[in-house]
């Protein structure tokens, strides 16, 4: 059995992502050229710790830039779109599936 907000977060995934991951699909193929799988993992490995720097540095006292924070955060998302679909990957399913196992380790409300 899942949380109910799981069950509505699953819902939303499922009608609302799907769309999003498809036209950054075909954004990515009619403005860029090809790159294989590899390279969108290794361009989201650097996204990812460009933003973790970034949290770092706000951890350790730097005054926070948030508009350099969501720049980054948008870098990550457009990168992980582009491994997705890369590999062939439905992330709207995956999440989907994923969301159940995470939700079953919380209390029910």
């Amino acid at each position: 059995m899942t949380h109910p907000l799981c069950d509505q977060l699953i819902e939303s995934v499922e009608q609302g992502l799907a769309p999003i991951q498809r036209a950054f699909d075909a954004y990515q193929n009619e403005c860029f050229i090809p790159r294989p799988p590899e390279f969108f993992a290794l361009e989201l490995c650097g996204e990812a710790g460009e933003l973790a720097n970034l949290e770092k540095k706000r951890w350790k006292g730097a005054p926070p830039n948030d508009a350099h924070t969501a720049d980054e955060a948008a870098d990550v998302l457009i990168a992980l779109m582009n491994f997705c679909n890369a590999r062939g990957i439905d992330l709207a399913a995956a999440v989907a599936l994923k969301l159940p196992r995470i939700g079953s380790t919380l209390p029910s409300a």
